[in-house]
């Protein structure tokens, strides 16, 4: 792992800038905050900017993490009950921002017009009802491992938790392409594009809320859960591996990717890499103030189960998806400076 932690004189040099932000803009989802974010980064310590441009260029490890933000639960308040309950007036704003501003080191932060009603930035808690779903917001079962948003071609190259809490630690899982032995796997059948991805359940309608307000935006999203729904009916064939051969990326989400048709070769060559991936596993739990970066291309990653509580204590994360490469995305936002993926 790629690891750095936040001294005391960092973060008393970071907390006039942070307050600062804060008060200007009020909220995340501000479009001249995000717009701003690659500019305002410069501000942080140097040290800080050189480690994260190590990760981004060279690649020394699947995980980032930043640890040592200062972080005081009596000032974030009780767990929300929703992540729609989080949307005005957040107590840990300050936070979000250094986790804003890290990201933007990286690349661009998006969301998705079919996730959290469009939020740049995502909540991620227990919410009750959804114990046993496949779902970030489960929490009796383990969140199955995969790679995130792994079915769409404007996927992310990292997707990013900050901890705002974890009082039982539950375990983030992730497993680092480099550790995996890839003389040992059928590389060849693995780039092939013959294996089937659906859509995660995350990016259905039932999961966030059926109107924006505004007829536009409602129109364009309709469109992407009518394609949501086409790419479930008629999954797309695509590769596993991708990039070097000797050195490859992955995309895969076992949960839901769909193998009645996957010749035998196909089968062994995927549940070959799949057992591979289980064996190492390895286990982070992330503690308040943790803010993990983890290489969509280079890692797979889930979380074991909890116990929720419901009583304002529980496991609260934010995430974000950040891209390196934001025009590959322009055929699906509405402008060039719309950072929302419909």
């Amino acid at each position: 792992m790629h690891q750095l932690t936040l001294t005391a004189k960092d973060n008393v040099m970071l907390f006039p800038l942070l307050s600062e932000l804060a008060e200007a803009h009020g909220t995340i989802e501000d479009p001249e905050l995000i717009r701003r974010a690659p500019v305002l980064a410069c501000s942080l310590p140097p040290h800080l900017l050189e480690f994260l441009e190590e990760f981004r260029t060279c690649e020394p490890s699947a995980v980032c993490l930043v640890s040592g933000l200062d972080m005081d639960e009596r000032v974030l308040g009780p767990t929300p009950e929703h992540w729609r309950n989080t949307e005005h007036a957040s107590t840990s704003l300050p936070q979000e921002i250094f986790f804003l501003l890290c990201a933007a080191r990286l690349g661009d932060v998006f969301g998705w017009s079919t996730q959290q009603d469009g939020r740049i930035m995502h909540d991620v808690l227990p919410i009750k009802g959804h114990e046993h779903y496949e779902l970030g917001s489960n929490s009796l079962q383990h969140l199955s491992w995969h790679t995130e948003d792994a079915f769409h071609p404007c996927r992310g190259d990292y997707v990013a938790l900050m901890c705002l809490k974890n009082p039982d630690l539950a375990e983030t899982m992730v497993c680092d392409a480099g550790d995996l032995d890839w003389d040992a796997l059928d590389v060849e059948a693995l780039f092939e594009a013959e294996f089937t991805q659906m859509p995660d359940n995350s990016h259905l309608p039932q999961n966030t809320a059926q109107s924006t307000g505004n007829p536009v935006q409602d129109r364009l999203r309709a469109r992407s859960f009518a394609l949501i729904q086409s790419w479930n009916e008629n999954p797309v064939k695509r590769p596993v591996l991708f990039g070097d051969r000797h050195d490859p990326y992955m995309a895969l989400d076992p949960y839901h990717m769909k193998k009645d048709d996957w010749s035998d070769r196909m089968l062994r060559a995927f549940q070959d890499l799949c057992d591979q991936i289980e064996k190492n596993m390895q286990d982070i739990s992330l503690r308040p103030g943790d803010c993990a970066f983890i290489d969509n291309f280079r890692a797979v990653h889930g979380r074991k189960s909890f116990r929720p509580r419901y009583d304002g204590s529980d496991r609260w994360l934010k995430r974000l998806n950040i891209t390196r490469n934001i025009r590959g995305s322009r055929a699906w936002r509405p402008s060039a400076a719309d950072r929302i993926i419909y």
